[in-house]
């Protein structure tokens, strides 16, 4: 069994729980710990013990750790990568790219140790300076999701350290092994016990304790919609009230426009709604077509859709692998079924397909004649689930485009400067593609959304900042005065 990592040690715990591969449910990955409510506490006293002294650290040694990090994470992209694919079922480039993207985010957060900054302002009264720097907030809860099991706690636990806070970091239960990986590098990257605590198991017992806990004093968590919202009442009823982070659900729309490049849109619409199998917050399941471009647009992504190559994703040549289990394969084909009772047309794929191994493997599927609606252009899915919606003309692309309770991310695909330009400023989403998938961002700016889709400051980039720490105003009589 694969233990936790608590106050400096590997633990074992009572319970395990087997990491199935979804592209070969015959295939183990391992059997990893499932910690207690009171293994939890262990880790947030030891995280609440680590603190003053780490909060006090130089900015050199968290550069240090974090770069190191980084460095190991990067010389060991393939392995982990492999790993990632294995557990989680995306393809083994697209594993060996989120681990790359890891160790790009550790080696960010390095930097920004050394990039720390304050203000020093004049005051309105006379012999008074006035500076304002930013503090750690304390020990901090990490709730990661199993569709990016390195690159989302990656981009929590590097930006946590770097500011000086401590780590009790509980990643999903489908995607235990490449959270345990990161850990073991972090520890041998020299971070001090307690500092970070890896506790691994159910969220209604680790994220329970951590929800209860007067010491943690903030939660980012990236998850479902119905719990983030629990999770952020939580924290805004709890005494003392925890800061509170969430990047939940998206229901992305993609505007293709009639003079839209056509090859353009559909390698945008194809990897925006199914690379990764479609299990990205920021997949674009709305294709929104206008009158002029709709058929050929259409025929054009069933054409696309008939090369894609659904296996095994460790496999070369796999384009799109297999849905994480089989919940999420279950939730897939019902919404599929929903969409064609309220009237869709299955244009393609949707079917259940067989490979060698048992697997949860799922011919992506594409919706056409839905209205805004239904259901399937409602709910997220979060599978290679695809609708395409008619609209006529740009005006009402865009208001389809914003009908939605999310707004994390949204794309246009056109050759018009006035539209983009337009679509750019009045999407009411966080994040705005212009002839790009919805779905690939950069690690170093911004990342987050509006409506449902978000609560409280962005993550990534030098924004991070405005969760991990807390500002403090100080004024200082300069003794100069009468």
């Amino acid at each position: 069994m694969t233990n936790n990592y608590i106050a400096g040690e590997w633990l074992p715990a009572a319970e395990a729980s087997a990491n199935i591969n979804p592209s070969n449910t015959n295939d183990v990955v391992g059997e990893y710990a499932r910690a207690s409510a009171a293994e939890t506490e262990r880790a947030i006293d030891a995280a609440h013990d680590a603190f003053p002294a780490w909060s006090r650290s130089t900015i050199q040694t968290r550069h240090d750790i974090l770069k190191a990090a980084g460095d190991e994470i990067h010389a060991r992209k393939d392995e982990l990568g492999r790993l990632l694919s294995r557990e989680e079922g995306k393809t083994l480039l697209e594993g060996i790219g989120e681990v790359t993207r890891a160790g790009q985010i550790f080696h960010f957060f390095a930097g920004e140790c050394l990039r720390m900054a304050g203000e020093k302002v004049p005051s309105v009264r006379p012999f008074v300076d006035v500076e304002i720097t930013r503090e750690p907030v304390g020990v901090v809860g990490l709730i990661t999701p199993w569709n990016f099991p390195i690159a989302i706690p990656a981009w929590k636990i590097a930006p946590a350290l770097a500011y000086g806070n401590t780590v009790v970091f509980k990643p999903a239960e489908l995607v235990p092994g490449s959270a345990h990986a990161l850990c073991e590098i972090i520890v041998r990257a020299g971070v001090p016990t307690g500092v970070f605590n890896l506790v691994m198991g159910q969220g209604s017992v680790v994220g329970e304790a951590m929800l209860n806990s007067p010491k943690v004093s903030a939660i980012s968590f990236t998850g479902s919609v119905p719990t983030g919202r629990k999770v952020a009442e939580r924290c805004i009823t709890a005494d003392p009230i925890k800061k509170v982070q969430l990047e939940m659900g998206g229901k992305n729309p993609m505007v293709v426009l009639d003079d839209a490049d056509l090859k353009v849109a559909v390698e945008s619409a194809v990897n925006s709604a199914f690379f990764s199998t479609g299990q990205r917050c920021t997949a674009s399941s709305r294709l929104i077509v206008t009158d002029g471009i709709h058929d050929q647009f259409v025929a054009a992504m069933q054409e696309r859709m008939q090369a894609l190559v659904i296996d095994d994703a460790l496999k070369a040549g796999t384009h799109i692998g297999p849905v994480v289990d089989q919940s999420q394969l279950d939730q897939d084909l019902k919404y599929i079924q929903i969409g064609q009772a309220e009237g869709a047309k299955l244009v393609a794929g949707g079917e259940l397909v067989k490979r060698e191994a048992p697997g949860f493997y799922l011919a992506p599927a594409l919706l056409t004649e839905v209205s805004n609606g239904m259901r399937v252009a409602r709910d997220e899915i979060f599978g290679p689930v695809a609708t395409v919606i008619r609209a006529k003309g740009y005006d009402e692309a865009l208001e389809l485009a914003n009908d939605t309770p999310f707004g994390l991310s949204s794309g246009i695909c056109t050759a018009s400067l006035k539209y983009a330009s337009h679509f750019k400023r009045n999407s009411e989403a966080g994040m705005v593609m212009v002839n790009l998938p919805t779905a690939g961002v950069d690690y170093h700016v911004p990342f987050g959304g509006r409506k449902g889709s978000s609560y409280g400051p962005r993550e990534q980039g030098h924004y991070a900042q405005e969760f991990y720490t807390t500002v403090k105003t100080a004024y200082i009589f300069d003794g100069n005065g009468p």
